[in-house]
């Protein structure tokens, strides 16, 4: 699971086992056909192995994959590994193939970074590192044009908030404020104190890119903050500490469809507002009305120049595939997912020291449960109405890649999938205790879990989306429903000993089981 994530810790759930097989005996009157056949459900149900999933576990944790980072020797074996779990499933490939190829960029800081500001009669030119910082997005191009203050760089409807209503932007170059307006407003419409996706830079130069703005710069809100130096991204060629390799890695995008990015500093503010207390006082006048007060910079025009060095990597995700009985490729689809890569090894240790961040818990135990859901999916000997795709991610750890590149390039249109349900840590903790993580608007999906979770077993905890940053929110941020299936928090977590012998691997069989019911049950709905 990604270091990004908010995390709500689970109470632990005190109380006898409840034993899976006592409660499918008294749930298998339901779950047989009415001709006296067990159903695919019972089927699939029954091809789930607690044991085989401890053999899963042990490989795919063991210092052998050097803690499966992305991109890695480490994670490709585990990827080769997965397929062919899949394959001996019965579940086909997509287009020919269990792998969806993945680029990856990671992105070194060029020689020519350069901030120039122009008024009648002046030109003033500001210096990299002191004035400015490009981010790890920027591109590799020069920008010039007139300058434009978008307040906070936010357009969003939802809240009946827009620093770009009525603003031409287009060819510009667009200055914005960090965060969002009511940062430490309780009552703020922004969910008060906690910030929403448009407090992020990323979403900022996304809201810039899409109403054609030629650069970013980004100030930090001198309202609520006092540090105001330039940090942008921290790159090793601006520092004496921060080893060389320590580059930021993103999925590959086209240069084209990137703006140069700067984070500024004061001299900067001070140039463009007249002083940072002037900016201060805009910003007081945003936050207390809760309206935009944009516009252009009169007599300022700029050039932006941002140079970046590009090494191009490869990862890939897994796929597997049970067709629906259409047989449809275009048709409706039920996922189930969870990531398979973690964050690697410690490079330089002592040698009595454990180097090795086995993950097995994050996420080799979700992974071992797409495994068994494999399993049971192969066990079935039918197909549901609909496709059901499990997809091993890659590059969770490094920013959700994988599930992000599958959401823009999708096997089944996202608005034909009806579900996506990942497992992220689900070997820790209490026996009988799970958490069920999905959005208000995803409710009915706690709903078929409760109901399909009799013969697992579970005392089941109710939480929203927010509590979990995993592969679903690249599926729900695009109106996907979602739900996460976690086991809680532990001392572990990105720690090198997150080891396999800590796992509960029948923990891991019963919410296998938990996850295919609920697919099966999806895939066999008829709602799209």
């Amino acid at each position: 699971m990604t270091s990004r994530t908010m995390w709500v810790p689970v109470r632990p759930f005190l109380g006898k086992r409840v034993t899976p097989l006592f409660l499918l005996a008294l749930l298998l009157p339901s779950l047989i056909s009415c001709g006296g056949a067990a159903s695919p459900v019972v089927r699939g149900s029954e091809g789930i192995s607690a044991g085989r999933a401890a053999d899963h576990l042990n490989y795919l944790a063991s210092d052998l994959l050097l803690g499966r980072n992305t991109p890695s020797a480490g994670l490709d074996s585990a990827a080769a590994y997965i397929a062919r779990v899949f394959r001996n499933a019965g579940l086909q490939p997509v287009d020919d193939s269990y792998f969806q190829n993945i680029l990856l960029h990671t992105v070194a800081l060029g020689d020519t970074n350069t901030l120039e500001l122009r008024t009648p009669g002046r030109i003033e030119r500001f210096a990299l590192k002191d004035d400015f910082v490009p981010f790890d997005m920027t591109a590799n191009r020069s920008v010039s044009g007139d300058l434009v203050f978008a307040g906070y760089g936010i357009a969003a409807p939802e809240f009946g908030y827009d620093d770009y209503a009525g603003l031409d932007v287009k060819g510009k170059i667009v200055v914005v404020l960090r965060h969002e307006p009511g940062e430490e407003d309780s009552a703020s419409a922004f969910t008060g104190r906690k910030n929403t996706d448009y407090a992020n830079v990323a979403t900022k130069v996304r809201i810039a890119k899409e109403r054609g703005a030629a650069a970013l710069l980004v100030m930090t809100d001198p309202l609520n903050h006092t540090s105001l130096t330039p940090r942008g991204f921290a790159w090793p060629s601006l520092s004496r500490t921060i080893p060389q390799d320590a580059l930021p890695m993103t999925l590959a995008v086209e240069d084209s469809a990137k703006i140069p990015v700067l984070h500024i500093g004061t001299r900067v503010m001070n140039r463009l507002f007249g002083s940072v207390d002037s900016l201060r006082e805009l910003q007081r006048s945003i936050d207390s009305s809760m309206r935009p007060r944009s516009f252009l910079i009169n007599n300022v025009a700029g050039t932006v120049r941002t140079s970046t060095a590009i090494t191009v990597q490869h990862t890939q995700n897994v796929v597997g595939l049970l067709p629906g009985r259409g047989g449809d490729s275009l048709g409706s689809a039920v996922v189930v997912g969870a990531h398979y890569d973690h964050v690697g090894y410690k490079k330089n240790s002592p040698a009595d020291q454990d180097s090795i961040f086995n993950g097995a818990d994050d996420n080799a135990s979700g992974t071992v449960g797409l495994l068994e859901v494999a399993a049971a999916l192969g066990a079935a000997g039918s197909r549901p109405a609909k496709a059901v795709l499990l997809i091993a991610f890659a590059g969770e750890e490094k920013g959700l890649f994988g599930s992000q590149y599958y959401a823009q390039h999708p096997f089944f249109p996202l608005e034909r999938t009806a579900a996506m349900l990942n497992m992220d840590m689900i070997g820790r903790n209490s026996p009988d205790s799970l958490l069920l993580i999905a959005e208000d608007r995803d409710s009915s999906l706690i709903l078929i879990a409760r109901e399909e979770n009799g013969p697992s077993g579970f005392i089941l905890a109710r939480s929203h989306l927010d509590a979990g940053g995993s592969d679903h929110m690249s599926f729900t941020r695009r109106g996907v429903p979602g739900l996460f299936l976690h086991s809680g928090l532990h001392t572990d977590y990105h720690r090198p000993w997150d080891e396999a012998a800590l796992i509960d691997t029948e923990k891991i069989a019963r919410v296998a089981g938990l996850v295919f019911r609920t697919a099966w049950r999806l895939a066999e709905s008829p709602v799209p």
